[in-house]
């Protein structure tokens, strides 16, 4: 989603990008791209990282489908005109998830709107960031978020910023070719943006666009083991079993040296630790992980150990994953700070209507097979209260899952992400897919390139073990954006 995993999206959406659904850009919620908005500036980088920080803002319906409350909310954006050929280049629509939105990130986006001559739009979701109707976040508060809203946010932002642009070129009833952009949980928008609403852009591209809800996401936990290796795989299953041990035996000393004695529920420690890595391989930085576990196995040092030092340096460290996110009395907190209030936000939206359990499977599982169904439901009502549930049938009835009916939607995935499973992986001529395959090849690597953590530059593909790998798919997405658009254009 948000957008590793959801704590982790959220993570990396809090962290930013904590992306996004303990993925998006990622938690468990689900560590989304980084370039989301959560995580430390030291990592993800400062100023230099965004095309433009300057915010902007419009007033936006709460509700969109009740015409009798006229309740409104400011939602920020961000605009960036330097590549815009004025006043008939294209509107490129970069939307943001499951984080707060601080600006619009210097990625490939940003070659692709200097090739095209578009400029740049960016609103912040509904409740991120400093875009939240309310000042608390209750359960009874928060039923106004939802993806469904959040489109109809993205059509009635469309509509006020192409007037805004013709009232800047003194142009009347002008309509520009708009294009739709999203990562993640943001990706699965961009996608369903174009499914709802054709008329209002040429097309869009589902970067690790998240479009299937599902119930029990095992799949996400058999892609770390597929994307570990045997070596790895067995460390980590290593680790799992030994830490269940001590926990089972009632030992606390295990939190400790983790570095989350405060984590009381067993659920949340182990939570932790699957996101800390699964991080590795959704982000592009495998041998972070890998690489002292296996030395440590062969060499008989403390497993445990040397895992819990990758995830204090690394996970929390560097990467600015919040250990406080994970305990559930945090999430219960109904008025967090601005830069924390993703976790409990993206939990909802888990909770309420994409799921993205990310429980462990029954054979082979590389996180601890406590972390299962019964886990997630007691999370969603111990923090929300009853009556909040994933109805994921609805959710995949209402949108098409991988079985989207929609055209000229593009979507790309990396072979090393395990959120690939939950995208639309088979192409057609209307829905092209495209498999960027490399070893460190994992979440929106089209836009973000490689490692997708720390960001990098205009997305530079240098640092992938295949760079040509990702180029390749980045001409064949640029390829349908420019037919897209051309078509748009010759229909007027």
């Amino acid at each position: 989603m948000g957008s590793g995993s959801t704590r982790a999206a959220t993570a990396a959406a809090a962290l930013l990008l904590l992306m996004l659904a303990r993925g998006g850009e990622s938690v468990s919620f689900w560590l989304p791209p980084p370039s989301a908005g959560v995580g430390g500036e030291g990592f993800l980088g400062g100023a230099s990282r965004y095309l433009t920080l300057d915010e902007r803002w419009m007033n936006q319906t709460l509700d969109h489908f009740n015409p009798t409350d006229h309740r409104q909310f400011k939602q920020r954006y961000y605009e960036f005109l330097d590549y815009y050929r004025a006043p008939n280049g294209p509107i490129f629509l970069k939307i943001c998830g499951e984080a707060s939105c601080n600006g619009i990130s210097n990625d490939y986006l940003a070659v692709m709107a200097k090739k095209f001559g578009a400029a740049i739009v960016s609103p912040e979701h509904r409740y991120y960031g400093k875009s939240s109707p309310f000042d608390s976040l209750t359960t009874e508060n928060l039923q106004f978020l939802s993806s469904k809203q959040a489109l109809f946010d993205l059509a009635v932002f469309r509509q006020y910023y192409q007037e805004t642009l013709n009232a800047k070129y003194n142009r009347s009833g002008a309509d520009s070719s708009w294009f739709v952009f999203g990562g993640s949980y943001a990706g699965a928008l961009s996608a369903w943006f174009r499914l709802k609403f054709p008329h209002l852009t040429c097309g869009s591209l589902a970067s690790s666009g998240v479009v299937l809800a599902v119930y029990n996401f095992t799949d996400f936990d058999k892609q770390i083991g597929d994307s570990a290796g045997p070596e790895c795989k067995e460390a980590l299953q290593e680790v799992t079993r030994l830490v269940d041990g001590q926990l089972q035996c009632g030992s606390n000393s295990v939190k400790q040296l983790f570095g989350a004695p405060k984590l009381e529920n067993d659920g949340d420690f182990l939570y932790l630790l699957a996101d800390a890595a699964a991080i590795a391989f959704q982000y592009g930085n495998p041998d972070a992980l890998c690489s002292p576990l296996i030395e440590a196995k062969k060499n008989g040092t403390d497993l445990v150990e040397t895992f819990a030092s990758y995830v204090k340096d690394y996970y929390i460290g560097k990467f600015g994953a919040s250990v406080a996110s994970y305990d559930q009395q945090y999430l219960k907190n109904t008025t967090p700070a601005i830069a924390e209030s993703a976790y409990r936000l993206w939990w909802y939206q888990v909770c309420s209507e994409v799921a993205y359990f990310q429980v462990a499977p029954k054979n082979d599982s590389v996180r601890s097979p406590k972390i299962d169904t019964r886990y997630h439901l007691d999370l969603c009502r111990n923090v929300f209260g009853e009556g909040v549930y994933p109805d994921v049938f609805m959710t995949n009835l209402y949108y098409g899952g991988t079985r989207i009916a929609g055209s000229k939607i593009v979507f790309a995935n990396g072979s090393q992400d395990p959120w690939r499973h939950a995208s639309k992986q088979k192409s057609s001529e209307e829905l092209p897919s495209y498999l960027i395959e490399c070893k460190n090849c994992g979440h929106c690597s089209d836009l973000s390139g490689c490692p997708q953590a720390p960001s990098n530059i205009e997305g530079d593909s240098s640092k992938c073990s295949s760079p040509e790998a990702l180029n390749k798919v980045r001409k064949q997405i640029v390829d349908h954006i420019d037919l897209w658009l051309s078509e748009c254009q010759e229909q007027g």
